[in-house]
Parts: C-alpha cells; sequence; structure tokens
C-alpha cells in the first residue's frame, strides 16, 4: 500500500491555509499516476461565492488543467474530510483510481458514512477507498474551527 502520509500532511497544509480565510478547512491534493502532486486546494466557497468551490472539486479541476484532459486515470484524490456527495460524484465522473480521506463525516459523506457513491454498483467506474489517514489531526482542525466559530456567535 502507497504512503498517504505525505499527501495528507499536503491536504492538511491546503485545509489550515482555507480556515485562515474563514472559509471551513478542508483541503485536498490530486496525485498524478507517478505519485507527483498535480493540484492543491482548500476550500473557497465564500470568498468565491461559489457553492462548488469545495477543496476536492477545485483540485480536481487544476489537475485535469494540468494534465490537459478531465480523465484523471490513474491518479488519486488526497482530501482531509470525508467528500460529499457532489465531490464523490465529480470523483467518479473524473475516473479517479482511488480516494483517500481522513476524517469521517457522519453528516454529510459520501464515501462510506451517510452514503456510499463512488462505491455503487450502478456506476461504470468506482474508485478504491482509502479512509482514516490522519483521521485525529483532520477531525481535529475541524473541531477547533467549529468551536472558535461558535464562540464569536455568542
Amino acid at each position: 500500500m502507497t504512503d498517504h502520509l505525505p499527501a495528507m500532511r499536503l491536504a492538511l497544509e491546503q485545509a489550515a491555509a482555507a480556515g485562515a480565510r474563514g472559509e471551513v478547512p478542508v483541503g485536498a491534493v490530486v496525485l498524478g499516476p507517478d505519485g507527483s502532486v498535480l493540484a492543491r486546494a482548500g476550500n473557497d466557497r465564500e470568498s468565491s461565492v461559489d457553492p462548488t468551490a469545495h477543496a476536492e472539486v477545485l483540485a480536481l479541476r487544476r489537475a485535469a488543467r494540468a494534465l490537459g484532459r478531465w480523465r484523471l486515470t490513474g491518479c488519486t484524490l488526497v482530501v482531509t474530510l470525508e467528500p460529499c456527495t457532489m465531490c464523490a460524484g465529480a470523483s467518479v465522473l473524473a475516473r479517479i483510481d482511488r480516494v483517500v480521506y481522513g476524517a469521517v463525516d457522519l453528516k454529510g459523506g459520501a464515501v462510506g458514512s451517510l452514503w456510499d457513491v463512488v462505491r455503487d454498483r450502478r456506476l461504470n467506474h468506482r474508485p478504491e477507498v482509502v479512509m482514516g489517514v490522519l483521521a485525529e489531526e483532520c477531525s481535529e482542525i475541524l473541531t477547533e474551527f467549529f468551536a472558535v466559530r461558535r464562540m464569536r456567535e455568542l
């Protein structure tokens, strides 16, 4: 099994940068077939006023541009939080080979917890899933962000 720790650490850096901008701290990295970093992104919904500007979607778009094709066959998506239905669907449509994530999202996750979009047998592409990589660190950055946000709202 490939060591996903370095890529998850890069995704955590993207998550921290997103959190510093006031975005929900989720980060994503796309690795090419050779393991090189093709793209990285953090959530940008608030800044861009774009409901689709999740870290995963932004990273997939950037990776496609880097490769010059929309099919990301052989690539791996590494993300700090379990992808939602939109991002899981985008991963399937992009033909990502592998989805690696850290923290489980029991309220909106679509890669095994609430739904399992990426392994739905009705779809023509089903990426491998690796979950729980640096899960504690990935969960902690989200917990801290929302704790601070709640304190500001009081």
